[in-house]
């Protein structure tokens, strides 16, 4: 049986070699099998599938532990919030093909799940009834962990779809054969990637529709969840995209060769589109029917005082338990002195130099449901908006959700256990934007700075001892996801879009008219705060703009962003207009005396020297983190090539995958559009 363990072991590791290109065969070889029993004895009771998902779900769904250096991680190095550092991703030349890199076209976890599946159904069975099934335990409890192994697959896959679009479609462990993994090697259209995933997770969906578990473990709803993101992440790519390289049968799609007169499922692209966005709504109508009247609730107050009472929306980052939150269909537990993270210290102190943009702070409506620019200009505003000269007048009549996320300098950040010293890691009262302050961990980097994540209470502050819960999957993405889908499926909103939206206007404590909105929205000045006013380089309707406002505003810090940018085509304008990221109003402001030494002089230096510790007020009265001096990297601002749209594939797999060793020309796998094929070279457009 021990032989018999290792010679799948050596399977993985061929499989990773091959198609990975990180591990070597000898390194899994040399590792202690991860169980004594052969798999033909493992996969027997429900309470081993359990264990078996419980070791995949940290290495597949997200977590506080990717989030760490920065709330929420997907959401920084976009037009939302930022370090000091711009991303390889906004530059002309520093975004390199790779030779060799760990996680760029990795099988590991696709393999461990496909693994699993192909022990567990065979003694399943193929009645969905469970009549044929042989694994102990209650049936429901059988059906729910396969569902789960289903949606993981789902979910990794999904990943992959964004990285690199199309993709290799693989459902069975690679056999120990080398022409078989090269053959295995060969990627698939997009759309069929994205095509293969639904039917996963409405796999996933079936079998988990007969028990209710716990929501710190997947459940139907979020199947349905994710069912609906990933066909409005396709469907709105395929058209965003359409004609163009980076859809099959668009001008210069590199899988032309391979997949000669491809034909799409639907017969057209038109079709095709229609197919996701179907799929998308009836999903996420499902889900967003079920709880669009139990959304947390937001008072729109900062508690201040151990007395003054909760604001539930604000507890929801920041409780031990949520298993009474139903917004929230998904999240992940952490214990004191067993599993912990960093977070809660993050968001009480700068978010480890990572902060919001000015862009999306101004994004935000005012309370009325008016934009900003409507009530005199940004610095000065006419009395309703009260412009943005102070931290604490942009939060202002604002959309709460901006209001009560955003700090203000001066605010209580501990109400409770003030005592506890295990709370190290802890400003009491929030302080002035630590803007000098070049600590990786203390310093402020835009001026504006996000709650979400942080605790009142001061034990959950221990260095690297936080513990509060991470939610993964709220309920809201639903009726969010529902709104665009069906306006881009109809051309209109329908009952059910509108009284989403509305639903999520009152949860936020606006005025629930989104046509004043629409109709009051400048789409020349949405564009100066917003990427997401555009696709393809032009500005979007006024409509879909503000389903993108909303989308924006209510994921603020967590990590849908870079996600939604992409799908939405909506960086090609940086290529000809550059985007100078900037936070707060600094100069010429009352905020320029938070910053006066013990010297009664200013400790702030704009003069463009490296020494700068903040940006010359030549450059813009405005915070600009990306330029202090000159040959600061992004000093002229974020840009963009359309290569960057999806990721390169290192140079070593199509090696690899070649038939004639070496010679990438040879290789079954195509490069993804306008990256070269040579190591450490820049996109060519």
């Amino acid at each position: 049986m021990r032989h018999k363990y290792i010679q799948h072991i050596a399977q993985v590791a061929l499989a990773v070699a091959l198609l990975g290109g990180t591990t070597s065969c000898e390194d899994f070889l040399n590792r202690e099998p991860m169980s004594k029993l052969s798999p033909e004895t493992y996969y027997t009771s429900a309470a081993q599938l359990e264990a078996n998902l419980n070791d995949e779900y940290p290495n597949i769904l997200p977590s506080y532990g990717q989030w760490d250096y920065g709330i929420y991680g997907e959401d920084n190095d976009t037009d939302n919030q930022t370090d000091d550092y711009i991303h390889d991703r906004f530059t002309t030349d520093q975004w390199r093909v790779p030779h060799t890199e760990e996680d760029n076209w990795k099988f590991e976890r696709i393999y461990r799940t496909n693994f699993f599946l192909s022990q567990v159904m065979p003694k399943f069975g193929t009645a969905m009834d469970g009549s044929q099934n042989t694994i102990s335990g209650t049936l429901p409890d059988v059906k729910h962990y396969i569902g789960e192994m289903y949606f993981l697959r789902a979910f990794e896959y999904f990943k992959k779809l964004q990285l690199f679009g199309d993709f290799p479609i693989i459902t069975e462990p690679l056999v120990d054969n080398a022409a078989s993994l090269v053959e295995a090697s060969k990627r698939q259209p997009r759309n069929e990637v994205a095509r293969f995933i639904i039917e996963d997770l409405e796999r996933a969906a079936e079998f988990m529709k007969d028990v209710d578990k716990a929501t710190t473990r997947i459940n139907r709803d979020v199947a349905l969840l994710i069912k609906s993101r990933v066909a409005l992440f396709e469907a709105s790519w395929l058209k965003n995209f359409a004609g163009t390289a980076f859809v099959p049968g668009g001008e210069g799609w590199p899988g032309a060769a391979l997949h000669s007169g491809y034909a799409y499922p639907e017969g057209s692209i038109e079709k095709e589109i229609e197919f996701f966005l179907k799929k998308a709504t009836e999903a996420a109508k499902e889900v967003g029917d079920k709880y669009m009247n139990r959304l947390t609730q937001n008072t729109g107050l900062v508690p201040q005082s151990a007395t003054d009472p909760v604001n539930p929306i604000l507890d929801m980052y920041a409780q031990e338990d949520l298993s009474n939150v139903p917004e929230v269909l998904m999240w992940r537990q952490y214990a004191r002195g067993i599993e912990t993270y960093n977070i809660n210290a993050a968001a009480c102190r700068g978010n480890y130099r990572i902060g919001l943009t000015r862009g999306l702070v101004q994004n935000f409506l005012m309370q009325d449901g008016t934009p900003v620019y409507t009530h005199g200009t940004y610095s000065d505003g006419d009395g309703y908006y009260m412009g943005d000269k102070e931290i604490g007048n942009v939060r202002m009549n604002r959309d709460s959700r901006l209001s009560v996320f955003l700090k203000e300098p001066g605010q209580k950040n501990i109400l409770f256990e003030v005592d506890n010293n295990e709370g190290t890691e802890v400003f009491m009262e929030e302080p002035y934007p630590g803007i000098t302050n070049s600590d990786s961990e203390r310093g402020y980097v835009t001026g504006y700075v996000v709650r979400k994540g942080g605790s009142f209470n001061r034990k959950y502050y221990a260095n690297g001892g936080g513990y509060t819960a991470a939610v993964v999957f709220r309920a809201t993405e639903a009726l969010l996801n529902y709104m665009e889908a069906s306006y881009l499926l109809n051309g209109s909103l329908d009952a059910t879009a509108q009284n989403y939206w509305k639903a999520l206007r009152r949860r936020a404590g606006m005025d629930e008219d989104f046509n004043k909105t629409i109709a009051l929205t400048d789409m020349s000045k949405e564009a100066e705060n917003d990427w997401g006013a555009y696709t393809a380089g032009k500005l979007v309707d006024k409509t879909l703009y503000n389903i993108r406002r909303e989308r924006r505003c209510e994921f603020m810090a967590e990590g849908l962003r870079y996600m939604d940018l992409r799908r939405w085509r909506a960086m090609d304008q940086l290529m000809e207009n550059p985007y100078h990221i900037e936070g707060m109003h600094l100069w010429n402001t009352p905020m320029e005396e938070w910053y006066i030494g013990e010297n009664g002089k200013s400790i702030l230096i704009g003069d463009g020297s490296e020494n700068s510790n903040v940006s010359s007020k030549e450059r813009s009265e405005y915070l600009r983190p990306f330029e202090r001096y000159a040959a600061q990297p992004g000093y002229e601002g974020c840009t963009w090539k359309m290569a960057h749209y999806l990721q390169p594939i290192m140079v070593k797999q199509l090696q690899l995958t070649a038939s004639t060793p070496g010679d990438v020309s040879t290789s079954v796998i195509y490069q993804n559009p306008y990256w070269p094929v040579t190591a450490d070279q820049p996109a060519e457009r």
